[in-house]
């Protein structure tokens, strides 16, 4: 029987209350004490003959939580898409493809909200996790984010971007790469009246806050991956250009018969009478198959570490969540660092050994940017 693809779908069921492990991890200085328990193993491995292999060492698999601080939006948190807007739907791989009117919406809310996106910057989260691999307690991070935040805060520790990253777009027809700042640019220059509207809600302050709350009180409604939702835009309006690769040298169709037709209007905008140079974030979108090189990367990852610590993730995408069950089947001590519920822990910690402090297993529901970099001070006090 053929495999099924592995695809990013998100999942709806409501999450379980967190059942916080150790007990005397209900606080922050509480979540501390277990979460270095539970990386201190790591941490004396690092300095042992089997750390240069990696077994010993965390695998970390970080989700949006770990980015709120830096103002970006999550799915599931209180201040969440989710949580504030039932009704949002995110686009799906096949209405991106198949549907202009879907890729002009999509693109209009995105150019709203890359400017957001584009002046976003680490946060001291991301920063702990760069200690935890100069300190040889993580051998690499596997990320849902597609912020691009960890490549460029920890590069010498392995990332593997599990969904992809925004700051480029591939071709869907020849899978060229192209800079999303290059797009944002072309983008403004075919849609002035949009672009005059940017500059408006720039001035109202309206993306400059981090709160949603307040983006939602000037007229917008902020969702993850640079998404701006504008009630009663006129999207249909919207241009967007071809893959300049494509346009210059049309490919051959699969048949042989003759090249593709792409084509744009006079300001250099794709036309519908194209058939193809339509050009995609480099983002998994929903419903969209995780490249195979991906998905072995991220299970070699796992397999190759003593242990792991999901950061700031619901696992509400089973390509997440399976990485978690399949660390499980391996006995490896699972930690939880995220506020609110996560899909299945229930499960993850249906064994958990009497008495233990952490060493074992850390369920913990306090927010990233304050403990994890604590942990990473008593961790430094321990390696001294």
């Amino acid at each position: 029987m053929a495999m099924r693809p592995l695809l990013r779908i998100p999942y709806t069921d409501p999450l379980p209350h967190p059942r916080i492990i150790p007990a005397a991890a209900n606080s922050a200085a509480g979540a501390v004490v277990a979460l270095t328990e539970f990386l201190a193993p790591s941490l004396r491995a690092s300095s042992s003959a089997s750390a240069s292999s990696g077994n010993g060492k965390t695998v970390l698999l970080t989700g949006a939580g770990i980015s709120v601080a830096s103002g970006l939006a999550d799915y599931r948190g209180s201040a969440g898409t989710y949580t504030l807007n039932k009704t949002y739907r995110p686009i799906y791989y096949n209405e991106f493809c198949e549907n202009h009117e879907a890729r002009k919406r999509y693109w209009a809310r995105s150019f709203i909200g890359w400017t957001n996106l584009d002046r976003a910057k680490p946060n001291a989260g991301h920063k702990a996790v760069a200690r935890l691999g100069e300190l040889g307690v993580a051998a690499g991070c596997i990320t849902q984010n597609v912020d691009s935040f960890h490549p460029t805060t920890h590069p010498s520790l392995p990332t593997i971007e599990l969904h992809g990253y925004l700051r480029s777009l591939i071709c869907l027809t020849c899978s060229s790469e192209y800079s999303r700042r290059s797009f944002q640019t072309q983008l403004s220059s075919l849609n002035p009246a949009w672009s005059t509207f940017l500059t408006h809600i720039l001035t109202t302050g309206a993306l400059t806050t981090e709160n949603p709350l307040e983006r939602r009180a000037k007229g917008l409604k902020t969702n993850p991956d640079g998404d701006v939702d504008i009630p009663d835009a006129p999207y249909t309006t919207f241009r967007y250009p071809a893959c300049p690769v494509c346009l210059a040298d049309p490919p051959t169709r699969e048949n042989g018969a003759g090249r593709l037709r792409v084509e744009v209007d006079s300001d250099g905008a794709w036309r519908e009478s194209s058939e193809g140079g339509v050009l995609k974030p480099a983002v998994i979108m929903f419903g969209e198959s995780i490249p195979k090189s991906t998905k072995v990367r991220a299970e070699e990852a796992i397999d190759g570490a003593g242990r792991i610590l999901v950061v700031g993730s619901s696992l509400a995408t089973y390509s997440a969540w399976r990485l978690v069950k399949r660390a499980r089947e391996r006995g490896m001590p699972i930690g939880i660092l995220n506020l609110g519920g996560v899909r299945g822990e229930d499960t993850f910690y249906a064994d958990v050994p009497e008495g233990d402090r952490g060493a074992r297993a850390v369920r913990v529901s306090e927010n990233v940017e304050s403990v994890l970099p604590e942990v990473v001070k008593e961790l430094e006090r321990m390696a001294r």
